[in-house]
């Protein structure tokens, strides 16, 4: 579900009507950017979108270089057709978070 929240705003009603659905805790962050809270080993934790996105990249990247047996540096990652322009950034800015 961090995909719908990546390169949105808080306010968007979109995100407004899909945090009913969602078991996590969404809240605003700095600049209306969207924030995941949840408790991780009894600490209130918050994320971005893309830091969730990264870390799904990069546990990606780790189950990809055991099989492969060397280390990916790069990967083609897609986005559907109707992300809008900042949507697409957030995801690109997610690989170079996770090191692609």
């Amino acid at each position: 579900d961090a995909k719908r929240l990546i390169g949105r705003k808080f306010s968007d009603p979109d995100v407004q009507n899909d945090m009913v659905l969602w078991p996590f805790k969404v809240i605003s962050g700095v600049n209306d950017k969207p924030m995941i809270s949840l408790k991780y080993k009894g600490q209130e934790k918050k994320f971005c979108a893309e830091e969730i996105s990264s870390m799904v990249l990069s546990k990606m990247c780790e189950i990809a270089e055991a099989f492969l047996e060397f280390p990916v540096k790069n990967a083609v990652i897609t986005v559907p057709a109707y992300f809008n322009y900042s949507q697409r950034k957030a995801t690109v800015d997610a690989g170079a978070i996770a090191g692609l």
